[in-house]
């Protein structure tokens, strides 16, 4: 089974995700939360289930989608992948450091 480890960056993108959608619901804001954590869990039995990420063209730089984020993950081996950002999907990646 392959071990999926959120790095800083995506802890915090986490945070401040649930920090946003709490000003006006903090049930919505927990539910956000775990959808993402879920939409991830597929990753632990099909690490190349995401698509590459068309801004950075990279085989090992992936995404999944959940709602209106974009889960960008990184393929370190065949059992680990980095979950390095989770970016919404209005704002431009290119302003991103990945």
């Amino acid at each position: 089974m392959v071990q999926i480890n959120w790095t800083v960056q995506a802890r915090e993108d986490l945070q401040s995700i649930a920090k946003y959608i709490a000003r006006d619901s903090l049930k919505y804001a927990r539910l956000q939360i775990i959808r993402i954590r879920l939409r991830t869990e597929i990753l632990t039995s099909h690490i190349y289930s995401g698509k590459i990420v068309e801004e950075i063209n990279r085989e090992d730089i992936r995404e999944v989608i959940e709602g209106n984020y974009r889960i960008i993950y990184r393929i370190v081996d065949q059992e680990r992948v980095d979950i390095l950002t989770v970016h919404h999907s209005a704002r431009d990646l290119g302003k991103r450091n990945l």
